[in-house]
Order: structure tokens, then sequence, then C-alpha cells
């Protein structure tokens, strides 16, 4: 199976390949940064063409002013209004604000303590369901996340999660681990299937960052990339497995949906 010419991309590697898997944990680890304010990152990827080779590697479109200079300083200032300050332009960055039926339970929040100016409101509760279970997530491997401001849930700290998966399977694999290399592929789909709330963060994202638009370009490549990898990347090595022989064009039920 080709990691990425079937859907459109030049390269033609498994995606068991140490190196494809790599290229997915470096693509996983620029967006982490990128959604933690590390204006930096965004700058520089821009700069050195990232993200032209990133839509060269995997069918992920690049809108093209996603390329344009950046004031790192800018940047920075739309981050904190888009995803740390409460306010006219706010959208909280992680699942249990967008999460179908988020809880708002008080059990749910004892469990974590976070400095974050977003606790609870309107759009959903701070540490609820979905933050217990990507906590539960990280505690298999025993990761702690060092972005998304100590909220298990952030999408900063899932794809830092994904991005450091993809990087040890890589290394199990070329090691010859296949078993533990098969057990953290496995654990990238468990993560892939709680990102479906991805789709409503890219569209509320892209009503408050409408004057700017950086961060929604950001978010739309994660959003994107993600539903690729749930799809055809790493979900799709999972559907010519033989046990289990699941359509690998067919989106997992609470994956992102890849269209924009």
């Amino acid at each position: 199976m080709s990691g990425t010419a079937d859907e459109g991309g030049d390269a033609d590697l498994p995606a068991t390949d140490p190196e494809f898997l790599r290229m997915r944990a470096r693509t996983y680890d620029l967006l982490s940064a990128c959604l933690d304010g590390d204006a930096g990152a965004l700058v520089e990827a821009a700069e050195n063409g990232y993200f032209v080779q990133l839509s060269a590697v995997f069918p992920v479109d690049i809108d093209p002013e996603l390329l344009a200079e950046y004031d790192e300083e800018a940047l920075e200032v739309g981050y904190d209004n888009l995803f740390a300050v409460p306010g006219p332009h706010y959208v909280p960055p992680f699942a249990s604000a967008h999460a179908a039926d988020a809880p708002r339970s008080d059990d749910a929040t004892a469990n974590y303590e976070s400095d974050s100016a977003y606790h609870a409101g309107d759009d959903g509760e701070l540490l609820g369901e979905p933050a217990a279970e990507f906590a539960e997530l990280y505690d298999a491997v025993d990761f702690e996340p060092t972005r998304g401001d100590g909220i298990p849930d952030h999408v900063a700290a899932a794809f830092e999660f994904l991005g450091a998966l993809a990087q040890a399977e890589a290394d199990r694999r070329k090691a010859g681990n296949i078993e533990e290399a098969e057990a953290l592929a496995d654990l990238q789909r468990r993560t892939l299937d709680r990102l479906g709330w991805l789709d409503e963060f890219h569209e509320r994202v892209r009503e408050a960052d409408s004057a700017e638009g950086a961060f929604a370009r950001i978010v739309g490549v994660a959003r994107t990339f993600a539903a690729w990898d749930a799809r055809s990347g790493i979900g799709a090595a999972e559907a010519e497995s033989p046990d289990d022989q699941r359509d690998a064009t067919s989106n997992p039920d609470n994956s992102p949906n890849p269209d924009p």
C-alpha cells in the first residue's frame, strides 16, 4: 500500500516505512507548535517552504496565502485573541468545548488543574470528558504533553502526541520491534478517532479569524491532514491488516471530515 501516491502525493512510501512515519511526525509536530502559539515556527515554515513540501508529499491542499510573509509579533497577538484570552474573537482550542454532548461534570474537572483563563461557559466545560479520554490515551505510554496549557484535549497537545507516537513507531519498526510498533499505530488510530471536533473548531476559527486568516488556514491544514491520516494514512494501514478489512476510503465515525 502506498502511503501517499494513491491520494495524489509525490512520495511512494508504505505507511509503515520509518521515513514515511517520520514525515508524519514532523508534520504533526509543526502543526502542534503553530497551534500552541509558536509564531516563530509558523513564520519559519512559511519562509523555508515547508508547507509546499507538505502538499507535495501528502494530499493536503495549501492555501497560497499561507505562504505569505508574516509579522511574528502580530501573529502572537492574533493567537492570544483567538485561543488564549476570552473575548469577542475567542475560540476554545480544546475538544470539551466542541465535542457533541460535552458534559459539564464537576467530577471530570476535579481531576485536572490548569492556569488557563478559560474555565466554563456557554461553549462547554474546560476539562470535561474528552479531556479525561485524551489523558487516558497519554497515560497508556506515560506521555506528558509539553504544549496545550496543561489541557489534555487541547489541539496542540493531541497533535504533539500524534507526532511523538509516529516518531516512536518509526524507531520501533527500524529496530524490528513490530509488535510494539503495531501497538503504537493502534494508539494513533484511537487518537485520530477522537478528533471529529476539528470540523466545528475550523468553522468557528474561520469566522473569528476572518481579517488576518493565518490561523484559520493553519487549522484548515490540521483538520485536513488529520482526516487524511485517519482515512488513508495510518488508518489505511489498519484497513489492510488481516484483522480488519474496512474500506480505506471511509471516514471513521469520529474523525474529522477532510472537506473544508
